[in-house]
């Protein structure tokens, strides 16, 4: 449940990390406080090696930061696409906190070139070998997608039906029954039932996804333009999934860069655009990403869920 986030130590933090940098990194750390949100609070810390971003959460939350540590080591160990350098990630049980530490990144507004750069860097890493799962979907462990324990579960084979079941148990289906539990509209419940019954009629009998390892939560607050051009993303959600679930993330809140969709293009690995089981597919990965929001901010977010997965259901 993520309402236990809205209380964070954030007065004791701010006398006690940099006690606990100075003993893990060495050296004489300062901190400044920079924000708390309902998922952690965040801070500046200068060193002799600093700058660096900091992240803290109660002890109890130490997954959801283990497992933002192990998404940024994945997508800069795939070396396509710039993330944050780690310099570590600890778990303080004296203090009842947990400290995630990374580069801190000197940011510039994009250029007219984003668009097309960050799509080369994106398209590299949809096409590089994926580092684990064997044409599987899924990642070798749970992770978070906001606050939102995200299931990653491997599917028992690859190809469509690996596919088709992983986005039923780990995605859609999983999301439903929290949503269930937390007592949603049962207007949306009855919209969902048989929208996740009936997932196959997306998924011709001749589609095959590629088994890729993407960012997971690729909206716009999650990537920028470092100083030097360079596309850098940043608070990842990994797995091991079909591409065009990132495409239609990135593109959930808003359009793509300028640019981009020519760049990605040339790998070869955007869909048609005149394909309407394209269009289709990418409102069923939307639909993920909305319910993920009804889930945490209720409102609005659930109402567009329904009219996404009512719009989705055959006439």
């Amino acid at each position: 449940d993520h309402r236990d986030l809205h209380s964070f130590p954030t007065r004791r933090s701010s006398d006690l990390v940099p006690s606990f940098l100075n003993c893990v990194l060495g050296g004489h750390w300062t901190l400044r406080p920079l924000d708390v949100s309902d998922f952690s609070a965040t801070w500046r810390a200068d060193g002799p090696d600093g700058p660096l971003f900091i992240k803290t959460v109660p002890l109890a939350r130490a997954p959801m930061l283990e497992a933002e540590a192990d998404g940024l080591e994945a997508l800069a160990a795939s070396g396509t696409v710039r993330t944050p350098r780690l310099a570590g990630c600890w778990r303080d049980e004296e203090r009842d906190q947990t400290l995630l530490a990374m580069e801190w990144l000197d940011l510039a507004r994009p250029d007219r070139g984003f668009g097309e750069r960050f799509g080369r860097a994106l398209a590299a890493l949809h096409n590089a070998p994926p580092p684990a799962g064997g044409g599987r979907f899924g990642w070798h462990r749970h992770n978070v997608l906001g606050a939102t324990p995200q299931l990653n579960t491997w599917s028992p084979q690859g190809g469509r039906e690996g596919w088709l079941r992983f986005l039923t148990d780990q995605r859609l289906g999983a999301l439903r029954e929290r949503l269930a539990r937390r007592g949603a509209s049962p207007g949306l419940l009855l919209a969902l039932d048989p929208l996740i019954d009936g997932l196959e009629r997306f998924f011709p009998a001749d589609f095959s996804p590629r088994a890729s390892l993407i960012h997971g939560d690729l909206w716009s607050g999650n990537r920028a333009m470092l100083k030097d051009g360079s596309p850098v993303i940043f608070d990842p959600a990994v797995s091991i999934s079909d591409p065009e679930a990132e495409l239609a993330m990135l593109e959930l809140f808003g359009p793509a860069p300028a640019g981009f969709a020519e760049a990605y293009a040339e790998a070869g690995l955007l869909p048609d655009a005149s394909d309407e089981g394209a269009r289709q597919r990418r409102k069923v990965y939307q639909l993920y990403h909305l319910l993920n929001h009804a889930l945490l901010y209720g409102g609005g977010y659930t109402d567009q869920a329904e009219r996404v997965a009512r719009a989705l259901l055959p006439c």
